[in-house]
């Protein structure tokens, strides 16, 4: 995949999110931090106190409640898209290539502004957050 000259790369999943700026050209990217964030965000069954007097249930299963943990995730990637909207509205990048898990990709393609989506030269259904730039780079190049 092409990574143009001062293109914003935003490397992001359920909780962690990076925007990077390539700051070399196609051939040689040198993504460079611009910012960075994480959010807590505990298992599920951290989240989950059971009913008052509740022993242990004979129902086995979570089926039908709710996932607190994937819910933040889903928020998150909503938040990741209101940054983008922000940022493409504010013209800090004309160039946007976007590294995401796939499940966060497809949340936050759900948010997309019309701005972010006309700016969008590429995306990549991929969990690199907890990798080195240097291999955000390779897995760019090789896409």
């Amino acid at each position: 995949m092409q990574v143009p000259h001062q293109s914003v790369v935003l490397v992001v999943d359920g909780r962690k999110l990076l925007f990077l700026r390539n700051e070399g050209d196609e051939a040689y990217p040198n993504l460079q931090v611009e910012h960075a964030e994480e959010r807590v965000n505990p298992a599920d069954r951290e989240q989950k106190t059971d009913a008052a007097g509740a022993a242990s249930s004979t129902v086995s299963g979570t089926m039908g409640e709710t996932d607190f943990h994937q819910q933040e995730e889903d928020r998150f990637a909503a938040d990741a898209a209101d940054l983008l909207k922000r940022r493409a509205l504010a013209n800090e990048f004309e160039s946007l290539i976007i590294v995401a898990a796939p499940r966060t990709l497809g949340e936050l393609r759900k948010h997309y502004h019309k701005e972010v989506s006309d700016r969008l030269a590429g995306e990549l259904a991929k969990d690199l957050t907890g990798h080195p730039i240097p291999d955000i780079e390779k897995a760019l190049l090789s896409a």
